[in-house]
């Protein structure tokens, strides 16, 4: 892809420079010369100048409309002073100058009058010929330079010489793959379409959370269909005069109109696009407005010759868009670009992964399986981490350490060796990251336990335990959910059974175990109580209906009362829960918290060995 660049008039501009140049020397003689060439007169308050005459001390004054000069009275031959004033609307000044016998009378014109009145012809025009070239520098040169701010600021991709971004290039998202071919099948021959009576959707919008590859899909689809590729961000339409947000969407349409067939990319639809009937705009003549509506406009505007202009726009605010924008006819179609799954993840991992040396023992199936939920920014920040930590150590490749490190790095923060804890501290954060590691690998549903250290991480993570799925999950029972609150009160309950007493640092742990006991209750229907219904509200209705943030509906005070008594007791009960198996594998808490203060971590085999027999007990007691 190359980007097409404006010529930029070298003559015009240096011209304009030089004016510029001239109009700031003539104002600073027009500031500087008259105080130069004329006498240096001080200058006084006018209440210090009144004071003086009522005083008498004043011989003669001269009145002038922008200031006045005054002479003091000397003594024997020696002539008085002379100050200046900035003259005040005061009508009783004459009558008190005639009463202390002062001579006054009008200020003589100065002695560079004709300079003075030169230059108050000649900068004026001058500043306006600056300012003009100011904006012509800012409009990106030319004659028209400085109406050229209703244009559309959109990059043109056109097919070149450098390397084209196409479908092999994206992974992971085979399905929205799939939706765009016969985008770019009809853009290569759209006769195969239009022969049957078919109609191409004219516009695609691209939803998904961030860094999942929105853009580079767009830019793929150009890719492929080898059409111009007009590139733009919804916050560059927007500027601080009004209507230049509808002039540059007109513009951007009628340069696409004459390079049809070709692309639209829009990214962040929702800086433009926000739900006209909410708290999206601030007046009704807001200028993000009257953008979307000239969006809309034109969107609609497409005659039949110009069919073959097709709009894509990525957002990941899907339910704050318009729905006028949203209506068959504009955005027909709304592809789903979601975080990829297993074989999505190791097909994005072997794309970054071909440009950096990978030692013998790599395993991107490993990796893969060890970051769920990454999305394919993620997974490109991965690959670049491991290779900075092999560069780092130099290794002349990365190692499957590397990885290992990296993913750490990216989920629990960069290790913090020079927080020192003290031995007390030390002790405590072990008991605690055990408990989470003893009761974690009892439960089912909460993936396997693969790490547990004391290294602080990050911001506050004194230490942590790092559980890792076996498998891709989209659905959770009730136990399983109950078994993850039981794994996230571990620690806590660790604390209690050894020490007795309970610290701060379940804090974070507390807060996850209630918000995922609030969420059975109101979202999921878990309980029996209250059945299944649902108390909170979804995302789309609380952006348009109420705007205030609160997560549940207007429920009457004994439901409210009966919601937090159930996730009172899902807590509760899990809690008691994480207790029942601490208390059973006393001695192997012990085992286990001695061995972790000694190396700090443990992992691999040890720890696997260490919980099988945390599981071998708790069969033991489950048969008894």
């Amino acid at each position: 892809m190359s980007i097409k660049d404006q010529p930029q008039p070298p003559r015009f501009r240096q011209i304009g420079n030089i004016l510029l140049l001239l109009s700031s020397l003539f104002l600073l003689a027009n500031i500087f010369l008259p105080s130069l060439f004329g006498p240096q007169i001080p200058q006084v308050p006018y209440s210090l100048f009144v004071h003086q005459v009522q005083e008498q001390e004043v011989a003669r004054v001269s009145v002038g409309q922008n200031q006045i000069r005054y002479q003091l009275k000397g003594e024997a031959d020696k002539p008085g002073q002379v100050l200046s004033t900035t003259p005040i609307f005061d009508l009783e000044l004459p009558k008190l100058l005639e009463e202390k016998g002062v001579e006054f009378a009008a200020t003589p014109p100065p002695k560079n009058g004709w300079f003075t009145s030169i230059l108050g012809w000649v900068v004026p025009p001058l500043i306006f010929v600056a300012i003009w070239q100011f904006f012509i520098n800012r409009g990106g040169g030319g004659p028209q330079g400085a109406l050229s701010i209703g244009k559309s600021k959109a990059k043109v991709y056109v097919e070149g010489e450098s390397a084209k971004i196409t479908f092999r290039d994206v992974a992971g998202v085979e399905e929205a793959k799939t939706e765009l071919v016969e985008v770019v099948d009809f853009l290569k021959s759209p006769d195969r379409f239009t022969a049957i009576g078919a109609r191409i959707p004219k516009g695609v919008l691209l939803v998904g959370p961030p860094g999942t590859g929105k853009t580079l899909l767009a830019k793929a689809v150009a890719g492929e269909a080898g059409v111009p590729f007009f590139s733009i961000s919804g916050s560059e339409f927007v500027e601080l005069f009004v209507g230049v947000g509808s002039a540059r969407v007109r513009d951007l349409f009628e340069q696409a109109k004459k390079q049809a067939p070709c692309i639209i990319f829009i990214d962040e639809l929702d800086a433009i696009g926000k739900s006209r009937s909410s708290g999206g705009f601030y007046g009704g003549n807001d200028e993000r407005e009257q953008t979307l509506n000239q969006l809309l406009t034109e969107m609609d505007g497409f005659a039949a010759g110009n069919t073959t202009v097709i709009v894509l726009a990525a957002t990941n605010r899907p339910e704050s868009l318009d729905a006028a924008l949203l209506r068959p006819g504009r955005f027909d179609r709304q592809v789903l670009v979601d975080r990829p799954d297993l074989s999505g993840r190791e097909a994005i991992l072997n794309i970054h992964a071909q440009k950096v040396k990978l030692g013998p023992d790599i395993d991107l199936k490993a990796i893969a399986t060890r970051t769920p939920g990454f999305a394919g920014a993620d997974l490109a920040n991965l690959v670049n981490e491991a290779a900075l930590l092999a560069a780092r150590n130099k290794r002349q490749a990365v190692a499957q350490a590397d990885f290992a490190e990296a993913i750490e790095r990216i989920v629990a923060g960069l290790e913090k060796k020079s927080r020192v804890l003290n031995e007390k501290e030390k002790k405590i954060v072990a008991y605690h990251e055990v408990g989470h590691a003893m009761v974690g690998a009892m439960m089912t549903g909460g993936g396997e336990v693969a790490k547990i250290s004391i290294v602080p991480r990050g911001m506050a993570a004194l230490g942590y335990t790092l559980q890792l799925p076996t498998e891709d999950r989209f659905l959770l029972d009730e136990a399983e959910l109950r078994g993850q609150i039981a794994t996230l009160l571990g620690g806590r309950s660790a604390e209690e059974v050894v020490f007795g007493s309970i610290t701060t640092g379940a804090s974070n742990d507390l807060q996850r175990a209630t918000d995922l006991a609030e969420r059975m209750v109101t979202s999921y229907g878990m309980s029996k109580v209250l059945g299944p219904l649902a108390y909170d509200k979804g995302q789309q209705a609380m952006f348009l209906n109420d705007g205030m943030g609160n997560a549940r509906r207007a429920v009457s005070a004994q439901t409210a009362e009966a919601i937090d008594k159930e996730v009172k007791d899902i807590v509760e009960t899990a809690h008691q829960q994480a207790l029942d198996i601490l208390k059973e594998n006393r001695e192997l808490l012990e085992t286990i918290t001695q061995k972790l203060l000694e190396t700090e971590v443990i992992e691999g085999e040890e720890l696997h060995d260490f919980l099988a027999r945390v599981k071998a007990n708790g069969k033991v007691h489950a048969a008894v």
